[in-house]
């Protein structure tokens, strides 16, 4: 049972990677960033690796997971690249499955989205043999955007999943916020488009309608991942829907629920830890989330903003992975970020059958339908 001496050994291993001074490296950090986590790492039992172990590792380790907090510029070929030096820094860390955050090809403006929409891949859509980067050779393939084939080649050159945050796509004349699932073979595996939009009005706060660019989607996402089960998703808005997260985990047997998130300066200190928390426990599994990293205004400097073309948006960042029992196991701050963590799947067992609420539901009274 998950009493309080059991949960202190929980065994996460939290690393963090930051870009450095020069442009094409990393600079790993295995100490913990804030008096938070230095308790998370007396409680979990944290394990931290040096630099050059991180780099030796090189092969995948059992149910290890990467979120990749990564800052997003208006520029889509810088995007791009990044994207593409986290997740090898993921692959180089052991990463079975990595997840990369909301919107992390573009601004996450409703005013860019159009912009930098792309027209995405289907479930069972994969590169063909000959495809690159640079040059597809079907028609097919070459519909699809730089992001999407950017996700394809780089699950099946690290043989690895990629749950590919979201980008904007563009599909019937519809903008969707969507997210790609990868598997190792650069085959999509799953998509999810983003079902409830971000439309909010916080008086003193901030306010947002996605609506005003985008379309809502209209099904449950999932994927089967071997050594840690079904998996979920869900995008940012998505988390606050609680019969949601409980449709992929009690109809669909989901053990664990990712959602790329980009909550902001408002909704970020006061809900993002809690709602990941309380869908853990409503859900009895794991949450993970992957935000975009924090970054400045690009006039923050007391010069006049003359480049941004679109409206900037800070996010809060923290991504975080929290066990079914609600804790908190591993995460960081808003700076560009790796986390890593080597799930304990048998956690979701344990928990299910040592507090049975799926199998004591009063279907007299209520019931989940799926509609």
């Amino acid at each position: 049972m998950w009493t309080s001496k059991r949960r202190a050994v929980v065994r996460a291993l939290y690393v963090v990677a930051f870009p450095s001074l020069s442009a094409n490296s990393f600079a790993f950090q295995s100490a913990v960033t804030s008096s938070r986590s230095r308790w998370l790492s007396r409680q979990h039992s944290i394990r931290s690796y040096s630099v050059s172990s991180i780099k030796m590792v090189k092969q995948q380790i059992d149910n290890r997971v990467a979120l990749l907090q990564v800052p997003v510029t208006e520029s889509k070929s810088t995007n791009l690249k990044t994207a593409s030096d986290y997740i090898r820094k993921a692959h180089d860390a052991g990463a079975k499955l990595t997840v990369l955050p909301e919107i992390w090809n573009s601004p996450y403006a409703t005013s860019a989205f159009g912009d930098y929409a792309e027209m995405l891949p289907n479930v069972g859509d994969k590169l063909t043999e000959t495809s690159n980067e640079e040059e597809t050779s079907e028609a097919a393939d070459n519909e699809w955007g730089q992001s999407s084939r950017l996700l394809m080649t780089l699950a099946k050159e690290y043989n690895m999943y990629i749950v590919g945050g979201s980008i904007p796509e563009t599909c019937d004349n519809k903008i969707f916020n969507t997210c790609l699932i990868i598997n190792p073979r650069g085959e999509v595996v799953g998509k999810h488009r983003k079902v409830h939009l971000f439309d909010i009005d916080v008086p003193g706060g901030i306010c947002f309608k996605e609506s005003d660019t985008l379309t809502a989607g209209d099904g449950v996402t999932h994927f089967d991942v071997d050594g840690l089960g079904k998996i979920g998703i869900g995008i940012c808005y998505d988390i606050r829907f609680p019969e949601f997260a409980m449709l992929l985990t009690q109809h669909y047997d989901c053990k664990i629920l990712i959602f790329p998130g980009a909550f902001n300066l408002t909704t970020g200190p006061a809900h993002w830890e809690l709602l990941q928390r309380a869908r853990a426990v409503d859900g009895q599994c794991y949450v993970m989330t992957a935000s975009p990293a924090r970054t400045s205004p690009p006039n923050d400097d007391g010069e006049a903003d003359t480049k941004s073309k679109y409206p900037h948006y800070s996010a809060w960042g923290h991504s975080t992975v929290v066990s079914p029992w609600g804790e908190v196991v591993a995460t960081c701050d808003e700076d560009p970020a790796m986390v890593v963590t080597d799930l304990d799947m048998s956690k979701v067992d344990e928990m299910r059958m040592a507090i049975p609420t799926m199998k004591q539901k009063r279907n007299d009274l209520y019931r989940l339908v799926d509609g």
